[in-house]
């Protein structure tokens, strides 16, 4: 369950880094909630892995089909 933590913590980190205003603290907010993301995503169990990776491809595979029907 540490997973759950790193990303509560890494998506927290984010979710400040966007509402501050200074540019050089977003950026290393940014890269360090990137990080503990990334961190707990893989210490995730890989059911969950499999569920959030079919998610980001699904959702990318549908913009891909609208825009191709605009073609």
């Amino acid at each position: 369950m540490t997973y759950l933590l790193f990303l509560s913590i890494g998506f927290a980190i984010i979710w400040l880094a966007i509402n501050i205003k200074e540019e050089v603290y977003r950026i290393s907010a940014l890269i360090m909630g990137t990080l503990i993301s990334i961190w707990g995503f893989s210490l995730s169990p890989t059911s969950f892995q499999v569920l959030i990776e079919l998610a980001g491809v699904v959702s990318v595979f549908s913009f891909c089909v609208r825009c191709w029907s605009k073609d």
